[in-house]
């Protein structure tokens, strides 16, 4: 009996040793986020040639513990003059963009705190451009417009929690680095 009783003390003791803290799992879905981004550079935008604002909007859900899917949203506009037959014409341009954004949290792999997360990730969407000309050009109309409308981008970014509602989210990208808020729905 004295055996068995010092037994499971040492059981006790060994499992209290190697047993982690009991976490709460973190889920990182629901969440609504807005951002504004710098594009024009790399991805689909760079046929502009130099960096322009484009807003963004995003939700994502939970597919698995550190993985999300959000279907998003962005909008670029921007201007820009060409010399034709000694005359300056000006080009606008506004583009929508729609697709899909896959997220892998590797918090765990890292050890972040609890308010911080970190994650990688890729997107696919389509861009759709409505462009016009001032009156009188006559000129190579498709001049800026010479991209495919589908893209691929690769996204590596972090988000801070300030509280359990918001956070601040800045995101790396082939495409178009964005610095916004992260918007939880309480579970």
């Amino acid at each position: 009996m004295k055996q068995n009783v010092i037994s499971l003390i040492l059981v006790g003791f060994f499992i209290g040793m190697v047993q982690t803290p009991i976490v709460a799992q973190e889920r990182y879905g629901n969440t609504l986020n807005l951002g504004v981004g710098v594009g024009g550079y790399y991805g689909y935008y760079r046929y502009i040639g130099n960096s322009l604002p484009i807003f963004n909007i995003n939700y994502e859900f939970d597919v698995s513990r550190d993985f999300t899917l959000a279907p998003f949203a962005n909008i670029h506009s921007y201007s820009r003059y060409r010399n034709w037959e000694d005359k300056k014409y000006n080009y606008r341009e506004t583009g929508f963009s729609v697709g899909v954004k896959a997220t892998y949290y590797f918090d765990a792999l890292v050890n972040a705190r609890p308010k911080w997360d970190f994650y990688v990730a890729g997107s696919v969407g389509f861009v759709a451009i409505i462009s016009r000309w001032d009156a009188g050009y006559d000129g190579d109309k498709d001049y800026y417009r010479n991209q495919r409308p589908l893209f691929l981008d690769f996204h590596l970014g972090t988000e801070y929690h300030v509280n359990n509602r918001l956070g601040l989210f800045f995101e790396l990208s082939t495409g178009v680095s964005t610095l916004g808020i992260a918007i939880h729905s309480i579970r």
